[in-house]
C-alpha cells in the first residue's frame, strides 16, 4: 500500500512544504516521534458518507466499507488511544428504516477499529434520522462534550442546528445553515473558562470560513476558542479537501473526505500524535496531507 502525503510544518508564522512519498505504513516514525517523547496518539477519519447505492458526483458510497477497512488496520498496528470520526459517517436516505441500516452497516465495522471512539455528528447523519436515533446508534451520549486525556483538553462540537436554534432532523434544515445555538456557545465559552490545559476541538463544518461550507456564527465561535488561549488546533471535514487555515493563532484544520474518488488510493484518515514538549504530528495517509506543529 502506498502512503502519499503533503508535509507541512509550521514555525511560527512560516509554513514549509515538502512532497513525501513513502511505502506501506509508516512503521518507523522519526526520532521526535518516537513512543518515549509521545504522550498520545489520536486515529482522525472524516466524511465517510457510507451508503448501500450508487456512486454519484464522485462519491462513492459502498467503497467506505473497504476504505474503513484499509484505515482500520492502520490503526490496529499504529494503536491510537482513541479515534475521532469528523462527521457524515452516513449518507442521506429517503426513509429512516434505510437509513438505519446504512448506520448499523458502517457502525459495525468502524467498531472494531478502537475502543474509544467519538463521533462528531455531520448534516447527513441527521438528514432522515433524529440526533437521537443517531446517537443511539453509535452508543454516544451527548452531541457536545469535552473530555481530557494525557493532559490535553478535547472539545466536541455540534453545529447540526437551524439559525433559529432548531436541531437538524428528518429533511428540517438546509445544508447551507449550520449553527452552534446560543446554549452550546455559552456551555462552550464555560467549558473553556474552566480549563487551562492545551486544547484541540473537533468540528465536522468549518469555523474558518464564510461560505456555504461554514458555520454561520463562526466568528463569535472563534472569539470564544481565541479567548481562551489555550486552543492549538481545529480539526474539522465537511469540505472534502486539505486546507489550513490560521485565524487568531489558531489553526483550522479541514481533513479530506473517505468517500471521494474510487479505490483505496482515494481515501483518507490520519494519526495524530502529541508530544511531551507539546509539538503535534498529522501522519496522512493516502490522499490526506502530513502537518507538523512546533
Amino acid at each position: 500500500m502506498q502512503r502519499i502525503g503533503r508535509r507541512a510544518v509550521l514555525q511560527g508564522s512560516t509554513l514549509l512544504l515538502a512532497s513525501t512519498v513513502l511505502e506501506g505504513f509508516p512503521r518507523t516514525l522519526l526520532a521526535e516521534d518516537t513512543q518515549a517523547t509521545r504522550k498520545l496518539r489520536i486515529g482522525l477519519v472524516t466524511d465517510m458518507h457510507y451508503a448501500d447505492k450508487d456512486p454519484a458526483i464522485n462519491r462513492h458510497y459502498r467503497e467506505s466499507l473497504a476504505k474503513l477497512e484499509e484505515a482500520g488496520k492502520a490503526f490496529a498496528e499504529h494503536k491510537p488511544n482513541f479515534v475521532v470520526e469528523l462527521g457524515d459517517f452516513i449518507d442521506a436516505a429517503a426513509d429512516v428504516a434505510t437509513e438505519q441500516r446504512y448506520l448499523k452497516a458502517i457502525q459495525a465495522q468502524f467498531s472494531q477499529v478502537a475502543e474509544e471512539r467519538h463521533y462528531v455528528l455531520g448534516n447527513h447523519c441527521v438528514d432522515t434520522l433524529t440526533k437521537e436515533e443517531f446517537l443511539g446508534g453509535v452508543g454516544q451520549e451527548k452531541s457536545y462534550y469535552s473530555f481530557d486525556q494525557a493532559g490535553h483538553h478535547f472539545i466536541v462540537l455540534d453545529s447540526c442546528f437551524r439559525s433559529d436554534g432548531t436541531p437538524y432532523q428528518r429533511k428540517n434544515f438546509k445544508w447551507t445553515d449550520p449553527n452552534i445555538p446560543a446554549e452550546e456557545l455559552e456551555w462552550l465559552k464555560a467549558d473553556l473558562a474552566a480549563n487551562d490545559k492545551p486544547t484541540i476541538v473537533f468540528a465536522h463544518q468549518r469555523l474558518d470560513v464564510s461560505n456555504s461550507h461554514g458555520v454561520k456564527n463562526g466568528p463569535a465561535v472563534r472569539e470564544a476558542l481565541e479567548k481562551s488561549g489555550n486552543v492549538q488546533v481545529v480539526f474539522q471535514g465537511h469540505s472534502h479537501k486539505n486546507e489550513l487555515n490560521e485565524i487568531g493563532g489558531i489553526h483550522y484544520c479541514t481533513l479530506v473526505a473517505m468517500v471521494e474518488g474510487s479505490g483505496e488510493e482515494n481515501s483518507g484518515y490520519s494519526l495524530l500524535d502529541i508530544h511531551e514538549d507539546g509539538s503535534l504530528r498529522l501522519e496522512g495517509f493516502r490522499r490526506q496531507a502530513d502537518r507538523r506543529w512546533r
